[in-house]
């Protein structure tokens, strides 16, 4: 089925094999070497980040596992703690304890950020707490700067590491005062997604200390992360940092735009009322079946993707799904996002 336009970022023209191979043919160039793309990518990472040493790795998966296995060998500790709806716990098949025998404590409230004083009540030792940035499955919540720095200083001071799960620092930094950089000072490691704000293809990058990136690299290739032509996916994520990271701030007032008509016309409403980064949650009152019923009728009809899936909710006859708006987000007028939203119960 044929895509026209798409508000999800994660779909559309822009996805296209056709799409990206054309963007990589201009800029590849006919001196470059299988090995410059990686290695490019490795430093940029760790210049704009502040990092003595980064590490290319094919999936975020494999970094964040990775991370808190060192953390764990450095420490001893073999429990880590973070948000219930971390996506190391909910997305990924618990192959933290599947793969490396650690566990996962959950700190605060699901539908919340947690505070420091949610990290106080842990007494158990831990190898790592894991802040994600921003919180994507309640709508992309981002604690404070001065918040942030409080239980990063926790966790390092109980003998912790503070790790960023940064899938979406390019769009997270977007909300703070402060650069990169002073943002993953309050860490000890720091991963960062290629293919989500950048619309890389695939990979990530994990940042940190010489001595913590080197024991990342064997268990790199442990895992069979240590792929020798990784250049295509490197390449494209340099091309991200080139034209996408630059727009974030843009990508941020446009889903602000988006979420004061969604929540001036009633319909329905976001969370939160004011993005604080380009992501945000449409909530609808409409049960999760047929807000999908809806979407695939929109997409047959239109060839316009709303969202990828919608959310269930504890009341099952609402139902939410998130938007993060990119480059193909920006086709979308804040009425015409409106519209397509308010149409949906027609359309099941």
């Amino acid at each position: 089925m044929d895509i026209r336009r798409s508000l999800s970022q994660h779909s559309g023209p822009r996805k296209s094999p056709h799409e990206v191979l054309g963007r990589l043919a201009e800029w590849v160039t006919p001196a470059m070497r299988p090995e410059d793309p990686v290695r490019e990518l490795e430093e940029r990472v760790a210049g704009l980040l502040g990092k003595p040493q980064a590490l290319f790795f094919p999936s975020g998966t494999m970094a964040q596992q990775v991370a808190l296995r060192v953390h764990a060998d450095r420490t001893g500790r073999r429990s880590f703690a973070g948000h219930p709806q971390s996506h190391l716990h909910v997305w990924e098949n618990q192959g933290y304890n599947a793969l490396h025998g650690l566990s996962f404590h959950p700190v605060g409230d699901r539908h919340e950020l947690f505070g420091l004083h949610d990290l106080k009540a842990v007494h158990e030792p831990l190898a790592a707490v894991v802040f994600e940035l921003p919180q994507r499955d309640i709508g992309g919540l981002l604690p404070s700067f001065e918040d942030l720095a409080a239980q990063a200083g926790w966790a390092r001071e109980s003998g912790a590491a503070a790790h960023c799960d940064g899938a979406r620092l390019w769009e997270a930094q977007t909300g703070y005062d402060a650069t990169f950089a002073e943002i993953a000072a309050l860490f000890d490691t720091v991963y960062v997604s290629l293919y989500k704000g950048l619309e890389g293809v695939r990979g990530a990058v994990l940042a940190g200390d010489a001595e913590t990136i080197g024991h990342a690299a064997v268990w790199r290739r442990r895992m069979g992360g240590a792929i020798v032509d990784a250049w295509p996916l490197a390449a494209i994520a340099l091309m991200g940092m080139d034209v996408n990271l630059p727009r974030m701030a843009e990508f941020k007032q446009h889903a602000q735009a988006l979420a004061e008509a969604i929540n001036a016309d009633g319909f329905a409403h976001t969370t939160p009322g004011t993005p604080a980064t380009p992501l945000f949650h449409v909530h609808l009152p409409m049960s999760r079946h047929d807000a999908q019923k809806a979407a695939q009728h929109l997409l047959e009809e239109t060839g316009i993707r709303l969202f990828l899936y919608a959310r269930s909710n504890p009341d099952p006859g609402r139902c939410s799904f998130e938007v993060s708006v990119g480059i193909s987000g920006l086709e979308f007028t804040p009425r015409e996002v409106v519209e397509l939203i308010r149409g949906l119960p027609s359309r099941v």
